[in-house]
């Protein structure tokens, strides 16, 4: 099979593309060209290919194996390309260039502010914002498809390199009205009749979630998985269950008090947020000034809003 030959790399463009939504009309509207234009591409990319990288699931199309496998090294040969006119730029001496970031999900309400004021001072560089769970990060930080990654944790299970940008409370969040809203300092034990509202598996903040309940020795007496930090506010809110979330999730929720945060022994439970990078992956300069902005500013800008929701004492986990 020698299909580098033919291969080109608008078709691999148009293939990443469409691969990420699994639909041709939306990759189209995105690449700004016509559904049969997409669909005549990827056609004699698979001709190139010999195999079939596509199937229709109804009115959609799902990946084949040949598909995953080829996305892999789809988004690695656009990052090197990236990363090429990065360098080139870089030589110009010009304050410009992509970068490209990931974000858990709990880091989308704070970042576009921070976003906002990067902007301000370096208008020339665009920051393009990815958002997914800490294993999507991880294997787009592997396939070079974001330069760097906001997370809580730093993953040991690739070979990256984390800063420390600042600190990462978590609350347990509870309806306005729940009947231990003025509590101060009861014990987990007290919460034994509630429902807990978890994200999904794979979600850094379920982790910390289990790890509380394990270190309390508290099994809930109901749990409900539920697939991101707005629904389970939405639930918290309407009286569902109750909820470890992040604080930094919370500013609308707690200026208008339609939740409360529970004092319970053990919480808040401090975490780090960090700046993460492939230990291979040369950032260039709008990198590494998009870097050392959120290592400098990100702790001093939460501090500043959040500060006043936390008590003196916080309780840490490894």
């Amino acid at each position: 099979m020698n299909f580098v030959r033919t291969l080109t790399l608008r078709q691999l463009q148009i293939f990443v593309v469409a691969a990420r939504h699994l639909s041709y009309a939306r990759a189209a509207e995105e690449l700004h060209l016509t559904p049969p234009a997409v669909s005549m591409q990827l056609k004699q990319l698979e001709d190139n290919v010999g195999l079939p990288l596509f199937e229709r699931m109804g009115r959609g199309v799902a990946l084949t194996g040949a598909g995953e496998m080829l996305v892999h090294h789809a988004l690695r040969i656009l990052g090197e390309i990236k990363d090429a006119e990065a360098s080139l730029q870089a030589l110009a001496g010009a304050e410009s260039g992509q970068i490209s970031v990931g974000l858990v999900s709990t880091a989308k309400y704070f970042m576009p502010r921070l976003l906002a004021k990067f902007s301000q001072s370096h208008p020339g560089i665009d920051v393009q914002f990815t958002v997914g769970n800490r294993e999507a990060l991880l294997q787009k930080l592997q396939d070079n498809a974001i330069d760097l990654a906001v997370m809580g944790r730093i993953p040991v299970e690739i070979d990256a390199h984390g800063e420390p940008m600042a600190s990462h409370p978590y609350v347990l969040v509870a309806p306005a009205d729940h009947p231990l809203r003025n509590a101060r300092r009861f014990e987990m034990h007290e919460l034994r009749h509630e429902t807990f509202l978890l994200r999904e598996e794979g979600s850094g903040s379920r982790r910390v979630a289990e790890e509380m309940f394990k270190n309390h020795l508290f099994t809930p007496a109901k749990t409900i998985s539920m697939g991101s930090n707005e629904t389970i506010k939405q639930a918290v809110m309407a009286g569902m269950g109750i909820s470890l979330l992040s604080l930094h999730t919370l500013p609308l929720e707690l200026k208008t008090a339609e939740v409360c945060l529970l004092d319970v022994v053990g919480t808040p439970i401090e975490r780090t947020w960090y700046v993460v990078h492939m230990n291979a992956k040369r950032l260039m300069p709008a990198g590494a000034k998009f870097r050392s902005f959120l290592l400098e500013e990100t702790a001093p800008a939460l501090a500043n809003e959040f500060a006043r929701h936390l008590p003196q004492a916080t309780a840490t986990v490894a």
